[in-house]
C-alpha cells in the first residue's frame, strides 16, 4: 500500500449536468468538491464518474483504490451489475466504502446490506442536527457533541437495514423525525460506513465539518492489507492416518 491512503471519489454526476440550483453549488461535480476536500487532508485522491466507459472503475482503479467513497441518486439502475460485483469483491478483499446520502439505495449498498435499504424522507430545507453518540471513535474525531446544519433534506427511521455494528451519528430534524446518520458494518475483509447528509440542492459538502467527517471514515477504513478473496481446497497441514472404512453415499459410516 503507498504511504498515502488512495481514496476514489466516485459520484453519478447526473445532477449537476441537468440541473441548473445544483450546477450553482456544484459547477463541476459533487465529486470535485469531496475529493478537493480529502486533497488537504493529506490523501492520494481521484475521481471516477457514471458515465465515464466502465463507470471509471476499472480493474487498474480498484487495484489501487484503499477507499472509495460514493454518492448517487436517480440513476442506480443505470450502473453495471458486473461493475457491482467487482466493486463487492473488492471490499470483501479489504477496501474501504464510504456509502454517502441518497447512496443508500445503490446497488452497492444493497448488495452488501442484504436488504432494502429504504426509509421515509421529505426535502423541506429543515435544520438538522447531527448528534455525535460515539466521541471516542476515529470518525468522529475533532468534532464536538454535534453537527448542525441549517437545511438539508430529512431521512427518518424505520432505515430497513441490517443491525449496524456501531451506530456513530443520530440526526434530528426540525420536523421531528430521527434517523441513524452514520452506521458502520464489516463485510469480509472491508470496512463499511454509511454517512446520510450530502442532499445536492444544498451546499452539505462545502461543510469544513462534513468533510471532516468524511475525511475520518476514510483513514478509519482504510485497510492494513487486502486479502485475495477465494475459497481454495486446503492441503493438510498434518498427515492424516488412512482409513479402511465404508461411507455410503451420504457420508454416513455403513456398519458391517
Amino acid at each position: 500500500m503507498s504511504a498515502k491512503i488512495r481514496v476514489t471519489v466516485w459520484n453519478e454526476f447526473r445532477h449537476e449536468k441537468k440541473n441548473e440550483a445544483v450546477r450553482k453549488i456544484y459547477p463541476n461535480g459533487m465529486h470535485v468538491v469531496i475529493a478537493e476536500g480529502l486533497k488537504k487532508g493529506g490523501f492520494d485522491v481521484k475521481t471516477a464518474t457514471l458515465d465515464e466507459p466502465e463507470h471509471g472503475i476499472t480493474d487498474d482503479v480498484l487495484n489501487n483504490t484503499d477507499v472509495m467513497t460514493w454518492w448517487g441518486h436517480v440513476a442506480h439502475g443505470d450502473v453495471r451489475d458486473d461493475i457491482v460485483k467487482k466493486v463487492q469483491k473488492r471490499v470483501l478483499e479489504g477496501m474501504g466504502l464510504i456509502v454517502l446520502h441518497s447512496g443508500h439505495f445503490s446497488k452497492i449498498f444493497k448488495t452488501l446490506m442484504g436488504t432494502n435499504c429504504s426509509l421515509k424522507w421529505r426535502e423541506a430545507a429543515e435544520k438538522e442536527r447531527l448528534w455525535n453518540i460515539a466521541p471516542n471513535h476515529p470518525i468522529t474525531e475533532g468534532l464536538g457533541e454535534y453537527v448542525e446544519l441549517p437545511n438539508t433534506e430529512m431521512y427518518g427511521e424505520r432505515f430497513d437495514i441490517p443491525t449496524p455494528d456501531e451506530i456513530i451519528f443520530i440526526s434530528w430534524f426540525e420536523g421531528g423525525e430521527v434517523f441513524r446518520s452514520g452506521v458502520t458494518f464489516n463485510r469480509g475483509n472491508g470496512k463499511v460506513f454509511y454517512f446520510r447528509p450530502g442532499h445536492e440542492t444544498y451546499p452539505i459538502y462545502h461543510n469544513p465539518q462534513v468533510i471532516k467527517i468524511i475525511s475520518n471514515a476514510c483513514k478509519w477504513a482504510a485497510p492494513r492489507s487486502f486479502i485475495k478473496d477465494e475459497c481454495p481446497n486446503a492441503k493438510p497441514l498434518e498427515t492424516i492416518s488412512s482409513k479402511n472404512v465404508d461411507f455410503g453415499k451420504a457420508g454416513v459410516l455403513q456398519n458391517n
